[in-house]
């Protein structure tokens, strides 16, 4: 997927509001749909001070839970989606130690992306980790995409 097919995804996703509840509902599409795929998952719901949902599916790792911090710190700080901030570093043949990042803090894989309120901005983010980066991001959006149907 392109930068602008990715950006353009991402813009269509604006919640009308998110707390604690619809933070657990999310959390509930999430783990039911890598449930139903048997998909080897860390789902991880966080604000910028707290993290708000986190559950590790059959087959996921601890490493799963560094990627989850590392992809979370970098939708948080450019809010965008992981996958388009890497998309978009590769377009501009850069990295993100070239934006003076650490990769031992930071990731620029997919699956992270950040939940926006109308009115509001980027108030938390949602990550999966245990697929390939771009199923990882495919599953964070159809979350996203059923909690926005469910509001």
């Amino acid at each position: 997927m392109d930068s602008k097919a990715l950006a353009a995804e991402y813009d269509a996703l604006i919640l009308p509001r998110f707390t604690e509840v619809e933070a657990l509902e999310l959390g509930r599409l999430l783990t039911a749909m890598a449930l139903k795929d048997l998909a080897p998952v860390v789902i991880d719901i966080r604000s910028p001070d707290r993290i708000l949902f986190h559950a590790a599916l059959p087959g996921s790792a601890p490493l799963n839970d560094r990627w989850i911090a590392r992809k979370s710190a970098t939708a948080l700080l450019f809010q965008l989606p992981s996958l388009l901030v890497g998309q978009r570093n590769r377009d501009k043949d850069e990295t993100l130690a070239k934006h003076g990042l650490s990769l031992d803090s930071y990731a620029d894989h997919g699956g992270a992306v950040p939940i926006r309120v109308t009115g509001a901005g980027v108030v938390a983010c949602v990550t999966v980790s245990g697929l390939p980066q771009v199923e990882d991001h495919q599953l964070a959006m159809r979350g996203l995409a059923a909690l926005l149907a469910h509001l």
